[in-house]
């Protein structure tokens, strides 16, 4: 790929910033030049900004530690010396959406983790091994924002990673009912049991708007390019729980599903086990090399043991078996902080540099 393109890291002080600061550390891609926070953090070193806080398992990487974090809300400045940025800041939905627009009419591609342009009618939301085809909108979204280089594509929500690529592998037999149960970590709260240790030894039953993102997202993914625009899909019909339990890493769902056209089982796990999407007929550095991975055993997935499955990137599935109720059901497992989101917008990035998208400037 030649030289490595230069990236930006936007609120590259919190949790899934400094994921993105990990994954990126030797990218053979991609080079972090410049990171940018809340105008609290701007000015001091990166490793400055995140002393106490830091909170990946591995060290600092020593590329980052005396970068100087900017203001994230100094748009021109930021843009200056980089070819794309990624973002994951946290601030109100409409700040986030004129943030991010800012960013992409300087002529700069933006990355996002946030949930804030998810339904922009031509914004890209991606898994690429799912609809890499959405990515064609981008055109009609750079005409509306004025820019010939310029864009957003964001990352879908963390815990539908569980369970979409599962039923996508199954879409030709048309899955017309989904139940589902998300069961998920506590880090896509952004937070540790040090942060949060009312979790320790307990379940919480709630998570504030991830039902409706759960519900309504797949549609989306699995909609159409219509006019410029995404049409989300009709079917099928999906109502989830998503329930928070203490572990650290890891969304974990159990999916019930009814088809128009039932399959066998040994033709359901033949799908999965043969699922290969864009990323991997690419070659790109962060795709599994098997993108779903089916465990025979009981037992299995299960968080603490297969969540890092193909570096955290692989989606695990087990326990299928036919139902009293629905046709199916299934359990499904993803790591919602690199598959689910540092990784996934990785991934993105990776997929819209290889199909030119995405260029030095």
């Amino acid at each position: 790929m030649g030289e490595r393109l230069k990236v930006g890291i936007v609120g590259g002080t919190g949790m899934v910033g400094q994921r993105f600061v990990q994954l990126l550390d030797q990218h053979p891609w991609f080079e972090v030049t410049g990171i940018a926070a809340s105008a609290n953090s701007a000015g001091k070193t990166y490793e400055e900004s995140v002393q106490g806080r830091w909170k990946m398992a591995t060290p600092i990487p020593e590329a980052v530690k005396s970068i100087v974090v900017q203001d994230a809300a100094k748009v021109e400045q930021v843009t200056a010396d980089v070819d794309f940025v990624f973002c994951a800041v946290d601030m109100k939905k409409a700040e986030i959406q004129a943030l991010e627009e800012a960013y992409a009419k300087t002529g700069t591609p933006v990355i996002s983790n946030n949930s804030a342009h998810r339904w922009t009618p031509d914004v890209p939301m991606v898994i690429p091994e799912v609809n890499p085809q959405h990515i064609e909108v981008i055109a009609a979204q750079r005409k509306r924002l004025g820019t010939s280089t310029g864009f957003i594509a964001v990352k879908p929500n963390c815990s539908i990673q569980s369970y979409v690529p599962a039923l996508n592998a199954l879409l030709d037999f048309e899955p017309t009912t989904v139940v589902a149960s998300t069961y998920q970590a506590i880090s896509g709260a952004g937070k540790n049991f040090t942060d949060w240790p009312d979790m320790l030894d307990n379940v919480i039953p709630y998570i504030g708007g991830e039902e409706e993102k759960s519900e309504q997202e797949p549609l989306r993914i699995w909609g159409h390019v219509d006019g410029g625009q995404i049409v989300k899909a009709n079917s099928p019909i999906i109502t989830t729980q998503c329930i928070r339990v203490p572990v650290t890493d890891g969304h974990l769902a159990t999916v019930f599903v009814s088809f128009k056209n039932k399959p066998s089982k040994e033709e359901i796990l033949g799908r999965w086990r043969g699922f290969q999407g864009r990323p991997q007929e690419l070659g790109l550095p962060s795709a599994p090399k098997q993108f779903i991975t089916y465990f025979e055993e009981e037992n299995r997935p299960q968080t603490k043991l297969d969540r890092d499955l193909e570096h955290g990137m692989g989606v695990s599935v087990g326990r299928l078996r036919e139902d009293s109720l629905y046709d199916y059901k299934f359990v499904g497992l993803s790591h919602n902080t690199l598959r689910g989101a540092a990784g996934g917008a990785v991934l993105i990035a990776e997929l819209l540099k290889a199909e030119g998208y995405i260029q030095a400037k």
